[in-house]
């Protein structure tokens, strides 16, 4: 069994899923291995530390894996952020542009209070849409981002340049770039 010293070890690459000529960058075995996931968890927490952040947010959906084990090693709340029709009850509606179309994610419209202070995390950055789309929810219901963290970032897609454009400070635990 090889041994892996650096979360980009854990994660697998799947070529042409889900279409031809794309190369997927699988975290399941990341999530799958416990050294790996305490490793990726521990260092999504480490640029925080002693920072004061209410709640963490999470992107669909294995974001909420991600959120979930951050808000408990932070003691804090942990808030999703889903697709159109997934929150019961009332909620806001952020649209973003796809590759070929728009798509919809949503936020209760009181699981952020004006002026608390949030992390949002995700497993993947690549064009930024859903996660610029989750950041103007959390802007609008008046939370403060402090941060959005991510293990991988696809550069050549610009998704850090497009939150960086809104003020954004990322944190990325390693880049892939298209290999």
């Amino acid at each position: 069994m090889p041994k892996h010293t650096a979360v980009k070890d854990y994660i697998r690459t799947i070529p042409d899923f889900p279409h031809q000529g794309i190369m997927f960058r699988d975290v399941t075995t990341l999530f799958a291995d416990p050294r790996g996931f305490r490793m990726a968890i521990d260092q999504m927490l480490h640029p925080y530390a002693g920072m004061r952040i209410d709640k963490v947010v999470g992107l669909e959906a294995r974001g909420f894996i991600l959120g979930g084990a951050i808000a408990h090693q932070l003691g804090t709340g942990f808030v999703p952020i889903r697709k159109q029709g997934k929150l019961p009850g009332a909620t806001l509606s952020q649209d973003y542009k796809l590759e070929y179309g728009e798509a919809t994610v949503e936020i209760h419209d009181d699981a952020i209070q004006p002026g608390e202070k949030i992390l949002v995390v995700d497993d993947l950055l690549a064009t930024g849409g859903t996660a610029a789309a989750g950041i103007k929810l959390i802007e609008r219901l008046g939370g403060e981002i402090v941060s959005c963290s991510f293990i991988i970032d696809l550069p050549e897609l610009g998704g850090g340049k497009v939150l960086e454009s809104m003020g954004m400070d990322v944190h990325v635990l390693c880049e892939f770039e298209g290999e």
